[in-house]
Order: structure tokens, then C-alpha cells, then sequence
């Protein structure tokens, strides 16, 4: 069982942060009131590629030691943008019909 306070599980595992993207802006700002980062542009990294897509639901969450990484070292080859799917000659593919 994992204490509360405790950010380890009983194997000493770290347990990750793992916010929503609105509350991982809300946690930045509080820390660098200052900061040009934005759920756009969070959101922007997230559909790119860069930054892992965690989903709960409708909700988009976002790994906070994840983001710290890539803010200290963006440039990285880890946070390379996935590259896109594009079909056939720039043509999308579409849904299936039933």
C-alpha cells in the first residue's frame, strides 16, 4: 500500500506526477510566474509527437518529469516529432465503413 505523503511505492518505484495539461500550466506558473508556456502549446508538443499522448478518458495528461526533461533539453532524441502519417501522395486516409 502506498502512504499517503509518500511519492514511492513500497519497492521504492517512483511513483510519476502526472497532471492534466491545464494544472501542469497552473503548477509552471505558480513556480515561474513569467513563463510563456501555455496548454497550447503543451497541447501542440503532445499532438506532434514530442511529448508522450496520456489519456484518462477525454482528459489529456501530461507526465510532469517527462516535461522538466524536455524543457531542460529539448533538443534531445528522445523529443524528435514523430513523423506524421500522411497517406498516399498527402491523401488521409478515412474511416472504415461498417
Amino acid at each position: 500500500m502506498i502512504e499517503p505523503g509518500k511519492n514511492t511505492t513500497p519497492n521504492n518505484t517512483k511513483i510519476p506526477t502526472v497532471l492534466t495539461v491545464k494544472n501542469a500550466v497552473e503548477r509552471i506558473k505558480s513556480d515561474c510566474p513569467e513563463t510563456a508556456i501555455s496548454e497550447h502549446f503543451l497541447r501542440s508538443l503532445i499532438k506532434d509527437g514530442v511529448l508522450p499522448e496520456l489519456k484518462a478518458g477525454n482528459k489529456l495528461l501530461i507526465n510532469m518529469d517527462v516535461l522538466v526533461e524536455y524543457l531542460t533539453n529539448p533538443n534531445a532524441e528522445k523529443f524528435r516529432p514523430k513523423p506524421k502519417d500522411n497517406g498516399i501522395n498527402g491523401i488521409r486516409p478515412v474511416g472504415k465503413r461498417r
